[in-house]
C-alpha cells in the first residue's frame, strides 16, 4: 500500500521528497504533476496542488485531477497540507490543526455530474487518530479537533466575512473541503494537517494581511518543522502497520 500526500508548493524540498522521481500522470480530468518517493522502502505519491511551477491558483486548481490520480494509483489513504488562517485568539500562528469536521457552502466539485448521488462527507477517523498518535509520540503539539470553513479564492475574506464564520469554524483556507469531498465520492480516506500562518482578516483589528508575508511564513518556522517530522513518521506508521 502507498501513502498519498497533497500539499501546497512549501512541502518542496521536504525531506521525504529527496530523491523523488517527477511523473505527469494523464486522467480523464486532466494531467497531474506528481512526485513519487520511497521512504523507508514504503512508498508515498506527493501531488503538489499548485503544480510544478507552483502558479496554479486556489480557483484553478483542478481538484478533480489529483484525487483521481490517486485512486487510479491505488492509493488508499490521503494526507491533505494545507495553509490557513486562524479565526480563534487562542489558535495561534505557527500551530498545527488536524480537523475533524469542515464547512463548504459553495462551489464543491464533484465526480457525479450526470447521476444523482447524494454523499454524507467527512474525514477519515482513523487517519485522523493516526496523525494525532504519532504527533504526540514525537512531542509534537497539535490541536487535536476544529472545523476548517472553506472559501473560494483567489481573493482572501473581508472582514465582515470573517466575523460572520468564526462563529462557526476555527479556520479558514480555500481547498480542504474540495479534496475531502472528492476523496470520500471515490471511497478514499482523507485527512488533513493544517499550518497555522495567520490570523484570519480583522482577527486582530490592527493587522493587515499580505499575501506575499502568508506564503513566506507558510515555507519556514517551527510549524514547518514539526510538519515534516509527522509526515515522515506517518509514513512509517500507516504504512508500516
Amino acid at each position: 500500500m502507498s501513502l498519498g500526500i497533497i500539499g501546497g508548493t512549501s512541502l518542496f524540498g521536504s525531506e521525504f521528497l529527496d530523491d523523488a522521481k517527477e511523473k505527469e500522470m494523464e486522467t480523464k480530468y486532466g494531467t497531474v504533476y506528481l512526485l513519487f518517493t520511497v521512504v523507508h522502502s514504503h512508498k508515498v505519491v506527493f501531488i503538489p496542488r499548485h503544480g510544478k511551477e507552483k502558479n496554479i491558483p486556489p480557483h484553478r486548481i483542478n481538484h478533480k485531477a489529483n484525487i483521481m490520480a490517486f485512486k487510479e494509483l491505488r492509493v488508499e489513504k490521503i494526507v491533505g497540507v494545507t495553509s490557513v488562517g486562524s479565526l480563534k485568539l487562542d489558535i495561534k500562528p505557527q500551530s498545527l490543526v488536524v480537523p475533524h469536521d469542515y464547512i463548504s457552502l459553495c462551489s464543491i466539485p464533484t465526480f457525479y455530474d450526470d447521476e444523482i448521488v447524494h454523499v454524507t462527507p467527512g474525514l477519515d477517523e482513523s487517519l485522523r487518530s493516526s496523525v494525532i498518535k504519532v504527533a504526540k509520540d514525537l512531542g509534537v503539539d497539535l490541536i487535536e479537533k476544529g472545523v476548517y470553513f472553506q472559501t473560494v479564492g483567489p481573493r482572501l475574506e473581508t472582514r465582515a466575512e470573517i466575523n460572520l464564520i468564526r462563529n462557526y469554524a476555527d479556520v479558514v483556507g480555500m481547498n480542504m473541503a474540495s479534496e475531502a469531498t472528492l476523496a470520500k465520492e471515490l471511497g478514499l480516506g482523507y485527512a488533513n494537517i493544517s499550518t497555522v500562518d495567520n490570523y484570519a482578516h480583522g482577527i486582530i483589528a490592527e493587522e493587515e494581511l499580505d499575501y506575499k508575508k502568508i506564503v513566506e511564513a507558510a515555507s519556514k518556522g517551527k510549524s514547518r518543522e514539526d510538519l515534516e517530522k509527522v509526515l515522515l513518521k506517518l509514513i512509517d506508521y500507516e504504512i508500516g502497520n
